[in-house]
């Protein structure tokens, strides 16, 4: 059965379950919407189901700075207050406010 609604907006700060890195919510697919090749390279035992909805991060980790695509089983929320330091951030949204950051423009 299909998922309709996602968990996370944009602008949302996450953070992923098993890998420690977080970061913010730029897009979403409804379903999963990359390639076999990437869906395979992930462990069978690992593994998301693609009828979920699956998240585009501007991230970051200790180390670095990069884009993840994850899916919701593999996010919770990150209620830590603290912002996100990916340098692209400033390209699709404004000052972290309130735990989230608002977005630059207006969606249709």
């Amino acid at each position: 059965m299909l998922k309709t609604r996602a968990k996370y907006h944009l602008g949302q700060v996450v953070k992923h379950r098993k890998h420690p890195f977080r970061g913010v919510v730029f897009d979403v697919d409804a379903m999963f919407a990359n390639t076999d090749e990437w869906y395979e390279a992930i462990p069978e035992d690992a593994r998301p189901l693609k009828d979920q909805p699956f998240y585009h991060l501007l991230a970051e980790n200790d180390q670095s700075y990069y884009v993840a695509y994850v899916s919701e089983q593999n996010l919770v929320a990150d209620y830590s207050g603290q912002p996100v330091d990916h340098p692209d951030l400033d390209d699709l949204f404004g000052p972290f406010q309130d735990g989230q950051y608002p977005l630059h423009f207006q969606l249709n």
